[in-house]
């Protein structure tokens, strides 16, 4: 009877150890899911913070990928420049929840009230490295924050205008039968022609081959083609629907800074009293405004000539331009200046000699004069670089190496007479041509991105 009753109190011992067992079970069990919980609540923060900073990131982006600011803009002032540019975009555009301020940083925006979550950041550069901006974006969502960063080269603009061979804000006509060809690939002689205040954008009146394309502004214009015309292998109608494109985006025309190149154009003066009559090489020279010279005999041009405006300048023979052409006076000022290349027409590159030692850098380009109208009618072999007129007629039979862009910014018809064969070299060219360095922008770098903390 004893024993039973001792078995009795020894299942009552059990059962209470089992209880309290499973209560502390049950207890771990509530704090665990009470931390998973905690934890979860963490994550979901941290992962709110920091698609709050990659939101901030997203948007300084956006509004940095639109700053354009004047090359002659000092490294140690880039940082003021870029900051002003992106407070008057933003201004401009009635953006008002989005707020820079004048030393870089971006005040916080508001995602979402009742976490809170927002984004603040900030913008700068270093004294040792001003040609790199640096950009952060806080992300903060309650008491949890992220802070991302990436870098922007401030770097020269590359001109769109120079994905072409030839562009022109007028027409293009063709009375004889041109050739256009890319020395590496096809769209090394892509044509661009704006056409604005004609309906006829390309005239070709004899046969003609083109490598590159056809791209027209004007939406209402289009091609007159009255004999073979074959673009790109394709002949006819599917050279027309292939490689004809109407109504696409009109790029800026640049007009080169041509007062810059003064400097370099420190030797003799032409005017009306030199004697123009005899052979001469032209080394640095100017040419005085109004004195409308007339060279009879072959020339050959070392380093720059600078033409001054008002002027009228003839070249009887040929011309052999070891440098640059640059003539003052922008697009339109004064229709009467002209330039005049009776005979052969080549280039080459700067001579050897300190005299020219200052100029060696101003690569890309080869006749830089927007306000005035050029005239080719013997042939040409080479150009060096950019050929920049307000106006162009090619009348020789050319059969020319073209190593940069011709462009016309006049609105009168760009003409290329005869069988005039360019052959365009731009693969390997300057990217920013003499004379084109007129902006700074900002290039994204993707490997500098950094997760801070």
């Amino acid at each position: 009877m004893a024993d039973k009753k001792h078995r009795r109190g020894a299942a009552m011992i059990l059962s209470m150890i089992f209880l309290v067992v499973f209560a502390v079970l049950a207890i771990a069990m509530n704090t665990m899911s009470g931390m998973s919980l905690q934890t979860a609540d963490n994550q979901h923060k941290a992962n709110r913070a920091f698609a709050n900073a990659e939101s901030g990131l997203e948007v300084e982006r956006f509004w940095l990928s639109r700053v354009m600011i004047s090359s002659s803009t000092a490294p140690a002032d880039y940082l003021d420049a870029i900051v002003a540019d992106v407070r008057n975009d933003l201004a401009e555009n009635h953006i008002d929840n989005c707020v820079v301020y004048p030393d870089g940083i971006v005040a916080p925006v508001m995602l979402d009230s009742a976490c809170p979550d927002f984004f603040e950041g900030r913008i700068f550069n270093e004294t040792a490295s001003p040609q790199v901006l640096k950009v952060f974006a806080r992300g903060v969502s309650g008491p949890v924050t992220r802070t991302v960063a990436i870098d922007f080269d401030i770097a020269p603009y590359k001109h769109p205008i120079f994905n072409f061979g030839l562009a022109t804000k007028g027409p293009l006509n063709f009375p004889g039968n041109p050739t256009f060809t890319g020395v590496s690939d096809n769209w090394e002689a892509d044509i661009y022609v704006e056409s604005t205040g004609s309906a006829t954008a390309v005239q070709v009146v004899g046969n003609a081959n083109f490598d590159g394309d056809l791209n027209i502004a004007n939406p209402a214009a289009n091609v007159d083609f009255r004999s073979d015309v074959n673009i790109a292998g394709d002949a006819g109608q599917d050279a027309i629907d292939k490689h004809v494109n109407i109504g696409v985006e009109s790029p800026e025309f640049p007009v080169p800074d041509t007062g810059r190149f003064l400097q370099y154009a420190t030797g003799p003066v032409i005017d009306d009293t030199t004697d123009t009559s005899s052979g001469m090489t032209l080394t640095n020279a100017v040419i005085a405004a109004g004195s409308n010279p007339t060279f009879d005999a072959s020339v050959t041009i070392n380093g720059i000539l600078y033409i001054e405006q008002p002027n009228q300048v003839t070249f009887g023979r040929n011309v052999m331009l070891n440098g640059l052409i640059v003539a003052e006076g922008d697009v339109n000022e004064n229709s009467e200046n002209h330039l005049a290349f009776n005979g052969n027409f080549a280039t080459g590159p700067f001579p050897e000699g300190s005299e020219f030692d200052d100029i060696r850098c101003e690569t890309g380009s080869s006749i830089l004069a927007p306000g005035f109208s050029a005239y080719f009618s013997g042939n040409f072999s080479t150009v060096n670089g950019v050929m920049a007129l307000g106006g162009v007629h090619f009348a020789g039979n050319a059969s020319a190496v073209i190593q940069g862009t011709i462009i016309n910014y006049s609105d009168t018809p760009a003409v290329v007479e005869g069988n005039a064969t360019l052959n365009f070299d731009r693969a390997g060219g300057v990217e920013i041509p003499a004379g084109f360095d007129l902006y700074r922008v900002l290039e994204y770098k993707p490997s500098s991105y950094t997760i801070l903390y």
